[in-house]
């Protein structure tokens, strides 16, 4: 290809377009975003937030302009507990299966445990989610793995909201969920247990999934150098960004609060 110096110095000396200035200020944009949740975000939700302050762009822009400036979302893996062996004459069948995903708030409910190690001790945590909106509706922190724990996180979400009587709550098998205390608590609140097929662990993903989220975007390069810093960053993710700024793929990038109160 044969170019003239002429040709040359007048391309690189050429004044910036309209389409540059426009993608540098977006560039700048997509960086706030990015900063604001702790790169959490990738394209999808930071596209979804563009358009969400008034911005109409192309999600394949906002892809390309991030890969280009080396723009990364965190990314994580899931994390599989093995459940304690259940109560045995405990029989439950998978409820949610059978009914399918529901179609409003507070008609299904899951919860599990998870473990978190800090400086060489385990704490776990359970929680307990609104599979329709997957807000977190509580959740409770303890260095042992007994019904006391998931009950407290139980207690803490019927506190939060109304019970409806065709409420279902789903769970593993394990015994923090199978033991008589915790059954005999959802029949007084008159809520009808379910649980996962025995040796089946992806029956209850959309808790495994949030553990996931949880672990990649609240811990991945994060050193707590106690408990109560770690329960101090759980309150600040799961009460205040996770339910109300976190932008969800499945809910059409909402955050599960403005997602629940759609359905009002």
């Amino acid at each position: 290809m044969n170019v003239s110096p002429q040709g040359f110095y007048k391309w690189l000396n050429r004044d910036e377009s309209t389409r540059d200035i426009e993608n540098r200020r977006i560039l700048g944009c997509i960086e706030a975003i990015y900063a604001q949740h702790d790169g959490n975000y990738g394209s999808p939700r930071i596209s979804a937030e563009l358009k969400a302050n008034g911005e109409r762009i192309n999600h394949k822009r906002v892809e390309r302009l991030m890969r280009e400036a080396g723009i990364v979302g965190k990314a994580g893996r899931i994390y599989r507990r093995r459940p304690l062996p259940g109560n045995p004459c405990i029989k439950v069948e998978n409820l949610q299966r059978e009914h399918g995903m529901p179609s409003k708030p507070d008609s299904q409910w899951a919860g599990d445990v998870t473990y978190l190690k800090i400086n060489g001790q385990w704490q776990y945590l359970a929680v307990i989610i609104d599979l329709y909106s997957r807000k977190v509706l509580g959740w409770e922190l303890s260095d042992t793995r007994t019904v006391e724990l998931t009950l407290s996180a139980l207690n803490k979400a019927v506190r939060r909201k109304n019970i409806e009587s065709d409420l279902i709550f789903h769970s593993d098998r394990g015994s923090e969920y199978g033991a008589y205390a915790y059954q005999n608590r959802l029949k007084e609140l008159g809520i009808e247990p379910s649980m996962n097929r025995p040796g089946f662990m992806n029956d209850n993903v959309y808790v495994e999934s949030f553990f996931q989220t949880l672990k990649t975007e609240s811990f991945k390069g994060f050193n707590f150098e106690s408990v109560e810093e770690l329960r101090t960053n759980l309150a600040w993710y799961l009460d205040r960004y996770y339910n109300f700024k976190r932008r969800h793929g499945s809910l059409g990038f909402k955050s599960p609060d403005e997602y629940e109160r759609m359905a009002a």
